[in-house]
């Protein structure tokens, strides 16, 4: 923002400047440019302050019921859905094959992996699966962390709420 508002009043800072309101050459021994844009920056900045401070005062986007809705939300506290159940078993897949030196690693990369075998025991998991087999051709394949029985269970499942 400081660059696109200098063009504007850069003038004022040129040494030909004979306009009443231009600056001297130097100010306290550097160039008056410096404190020009200086200035210009700390007022944007105040601006998008001022802006956040009333956003968030008066607009309500930090407000306590979110915090309550986060906390009780069970899929950003302990279970995950199938999209994030699939993608953490992939990142610690990769990270254990990639530090297949590190015993440790290892053992925390097996502990996600089971965390993520017990979320397909949930119903979204059951869910997310019967769907798939219907919008594709071939039925979903049995994942790397997943056994048979559990992939048969999820496809098995039935739902109250369905038609």
């Amino acid at each position: 923002m400081t660059l696109l508002i200098w063009p504007y009043v850069g003038w004022r800072f040129l040494p030909d400047c004979d306009v009443r309101g231009c600056f001297p050459d130097t100010l306290l021994g550097l160039p008056a440019t410096y404190f020009g844009l200086a200035f210009i920056f700390i007022m944007v900045m105040a601006a998008v302050l001022v802006v956040g401070i009333i956003y968030d005062a008066f607009l309500g986007l930090w407000v306590e019921w979110r915090s309550v809705d986060m906390e009780r939300n069970p899929y950003v506290t302990y279970a995950l859905s199938p999209n994030w159940m699939m993608t953490t078993a992939l990142l610690a897949e990769t990270l254990k094959r990639v530090s297949s030196e590190d015993e440790n690693m290892e053992e925390q990369c097996d502990w996600i992996l089971n965390w993520c075998k017990s979320q397909a025991r949930e119903e979204m998991f059951a869910r997310t699966v019967q769907k798939w087999d219907k919008m594709f051709d071939e039925k979903t394949p049995t994942f790397w962390f997943l056994d048979e029985k559990l992939m048969e269970n999820a496809r098995n499942l039935e739902f109250d709420d369905e038609d």
